[in-house]
């Protein structure tokens, strides 16, 4: 599409149902071969689109025309726009306002997905129907779990703001890898929930659903008339699963936040690093997915096993800040117990002892060595013909960190191959620290089929066997509204 093509569509985009209570005023300061600056106005309802710029502005869009025009259609991911300064906004949040107001480009195409026959689902939860309307990571990994054990779960997404994730870079054939990697195993339904037919389209479904998934911050769902005070009106037994940062209730409960915030107020955070050293970053989202992915399907299953009790359905509160303390529970007690606050690093099982640690090797690899009993270190000790640190298991300060140094000292004598194996056959519970790339030629990992590069992306396996009911992969992500017309809901998405 071209510049002008874009902005002429701009008041038929607008979505008055979003617009209630909001007024501003906004200058698209656009450079560049056919493009021109212009304003928008929204006020009373109302969309107004002016050439030029007037008025006074709530907030200024500075950019070329061809990267407006890859905003528009999707070819340019907001964040990575305004992270690499091809956009510069005044004004971010209400940046972030503005953009809901609008309908996508993109989502135009979506009657145009090709319609796909689903195969029948396997796994112990065949038969359970959720309806999934989170987003980014951890809804759409809990909600992918379950789905692989065979439940009916339905993405739901306004097909004018759908999951973000499905714009983050890098792409598989026109599809992120983030989200192809969060949502197999589930069908997607494109409804506008916020218009009277779209929202019919949901009472209908929750009537029959036994779970639903949302991630939204307290009081949208309620304020879009689709709360659980809502749906349980029409179902009673519907189980209404909300995962937010801080939860329903509290001083923090409307506080923004990602993973890095909920790790930094639960103590995690500052626990994880070297001694004297700053707090280090997880390698992985702890919070997200330990707090809320892991915590949210305990949450549903447990709640499951409730209503067969009782009948009755209810409302789980997921709070990831909540969710993610318990991993610090033997650092936590050790503090109210000696009421010393712990240095980074010198917890017995972070980096605290010369028998728990991380070393590096001759290669510049490193050796994970967890011989944390008695028994596993004496045989370390004897691998490295070392018989006098035995005894020094029970240093404790400045003589552990003499031992430490001098493991390291070891370690670094070889490659990491030759440790592995030089320790091969032996209880020493030494292991290799594997990258990425390396995980797919890890005997262990093959076996347990935690990498699978089937339905055309390879991803992380399922990570729970069943001897009786075992769970599977059943298809790829699928395109936003894919399953649009399936005989439970109408294909409309206006």
């Amino acid at each position: 599409m071209t510049f002008k093509e874009i902005t002429d569509s701009i008041p038929s985009r607008f979505r008055k149902e979003k617009a209630e209570g909001v007024s501003t005023l906004f200058h698209f300061d656009i450079v560049g071969n056919d493009g021109e600056p212009f304003t928008v106005v929204i006020h009373k309802n109302q969309c107004a689109f002016e050439k030029g710029l007037h008025g006074t502005a709530q907030c200024v869009v500075k950019t070329s025309a061809a990267n407006y025009v890859k905003l528009e259609t999707g070819e340019l991911n907001p964040q990575l726009a305004l992270m690499t300064g091809k956009v510069k906004v005044s004004n971010i949040a209400e940046m972030i306002r503005f953009s809901k107001l609008f309908r996508k480009i993109e989502a135009q195409e979506i009657k145009q997905v090709e319609k796909k026959a689903r195969p029948q689902k396997q796994g112990p939860l065949v038969g359970l129907k959720i309806l999934d309307f989170t987003r980014l990571l951890p809804g759409p990994l809990a909600t992918m779990l379950l789905a692989d054990m065979g439940a009916d779960v339905i993405k739901v997404e306004d097909p004018d703001s759908p999951d973000y994730i499905r714009s983050f870079p890098p792409f598989i054939e026109n599809q992120s890898a983030f989200y192809l990697s969060l949502n197999r195993s589930k069908r997607s339904l494109a409804v506008n929930y916020i218009s009277a037919e779209g929202k019919e389209i949901i009472f209908r479904l929750a009537k029959t659903a036994d779970i639903l998934f949302e991630q939204f911050r307290p009081g949208v769902m309620a304020g879009m008339g689709l709360g659980y005070d809502d749906l349980k009106k029409i179902n009673p037994k519907l189980i209404y699963v909300s995962i937010t940062g801080y939860g329903q209730t509290g001083p923090y409960a409307q506080k923004a936040g990602h993973d890095l915030n909920y790790i930094a107020y639960s103590g995690l955070l500052g626990t994880t690093g070297e001694k004297g050293k700053a707090p280090i970053i997880p390698g992985g989202q702890v919070a997200d997915v330990a707090g809320g992915s892991y915590m949210a399907v305990n949450a549903a299953l447990a709640a499951l096993y409730a209503r067969d009790k009782t009948g009755q359905g209810q409302h789980v509160d997921v709070a990831m800040l909540d969710c993610v303390m318990p991993l610090t529970t033997l650092q936590t007690a050790q503090y109210f117990a000696t009421k010393e606050n712990p240095q980074r690093g010198t917890f017995q099982l972070s980096g605290g002892l010369a028998n728990y640690n991380v070393y590096e090797c001759a290669d510049g690899k490193h050796i994970a060595l967890g011989a944390l009993e008695p028994k596993f270190w004496e045989q370390f000790c004897d691998l490295v013909n070392k018989p006098e640190w035995k005894i020094r298991i029970l240093d404790t300060d400045e003589k552990m960190d003499e031992l430490k140094k001098l493991v390291a000292e070891s370690f670094k004598s070889k490659s990491q191959n030759e440790w592995l194996l030089l320790s091969e056959g032996k209880d020493v519970c030494i292991s290799p620290v594997l990258g990425l790339a390396e995980l797919q030629n890890d005997p262990q990992i093959k076996h347990r089929q935690m990498i699978l590069s089937g339905n055309g992306f390879p991803s992380i396996g399922i990570p729970i066997k069943f001897s009786q009911t075992p769970a599977a992969i059943a298809w790829q992500a699928p395109q936003l509204g894919e399953d649009n017309g399936h005989p439970d809901w109408e294909t409309s998405h206006s």
